[in-house]
């Protein structure tokens, strides 16, 4: 079988799970994104590399592009190619990708796209399989995180974090007003409640619980009211930080189960 070319819109924390898993997998993978990336878990997200020029994650490295022109040779070197395209249109028609995944996490109805590869797999809600995308892969916490789902729906949005260490909406850091985001504290370092974390503009950020910051989001990025900024790990463990997680590695290999599916029967077929 050749080696398969795969498309992700998005490269936050799941997109880059799956891309992660993907390219050591041997398929070819290619991520697009926004110019100004809103990741928190910057860590193991590989849309870092749109402010760094590249970025490693768990020794698999992504390296930001100009022009689509020069993806083959990032492939050559061994590196994930991103691109700076919010759509994906202009990559898409360059590739012709065998699979195109929707891993911007919206949670919100998504535009029909199962015209767009010979797969279309779109992540959490927002798209019915069967008619938005092929397949869709659940992101709930729970028995069913990272499954396959070929006709349907996953589950709604809940709007409540998932519990870690005993704590879920208290270990998220939110935006108390809109304006410009400065990081006082650093990924990895150990806080205390009270400690203050960051600040938008003049107000502080400040956090609720012991832990590690996990996450925290790119200095000066534009921000609104109650948008999320970071995340405290109250587990203490600072690999965390820096390591692709759980719910990451099940989701992308509910990924990988449906481009297997798809293109090991139509092999067999």
């Amino acid at each position: 079988m050749k080696e398969l070319v795969v498309l992700i819109r998005g490269a936050g924390e799941m997109a880059s799970g799956i891309a992660h898993r993907l390219h050591r997998s041997h398929l070819k993978v290619c991520m697009v994104e926004i110019p100004r990336p809103l990741a928190v878990r910057r860590g193991v997200s590989f849309c870092e590399a749109v402010y760094e020029g590249e970025k490693e994650v768990e020794g698999v490295q992504a390296k930001l592009l100009s022009d689509a022109s020069v993806i083959p040779s990032t492939w050559e070197e061994g590196k994930i190619p991103l691109l700076i395209d919010m759509d994906g249109k202009r990559t898409k028609e360059f590739l012709e990708p065998d699979v195109l995944i929707d891993a911007t996490m919206e949670k919100k109805a998504a535009v029909p796209q199962m015209a767009g590869a010979p797969l279309v797999i779109g992540i959490g809600p927002g798209f019915v399989a069967g008619k938005d995308v092929h397949a869709v892969i659940e992101t709930n916490r729970g028995h069913h995180l990272g499954k396959v789902i070929w006709e349907g729906t996953a589950e709604p949005d809940t709007g409540i974090p998932g519990q870690i260490g005993g704590f879920a909406a208290e270990r998220v850091l939110r935006a108390m007003k809109g304006g410009v985001f400065l990081p006082q504290k650093s990924l990895g370092d150990r806080v205390t409640r009270g400690t203050v974390v960051a600040v938008v503009d003049d107000f502080p950020v400040i956090a609720e619980i012991n832990g590690i910051l996990r996450g925290l989001l790119h200095e000066g990025v534009e921000v609104k009211k109650g948008m999320k900024l970071g995340d405290i790990d109250p587990r203490g463990k600072r690999e965390y930080c820096f390591t692709v997680s759980d719910k990451a590695r099940a989701i992308a290999g509910g990924v990988l189960e449906a481009i297997l599916n798809r293109y090991n029967r139509q092999k067999a077929a």
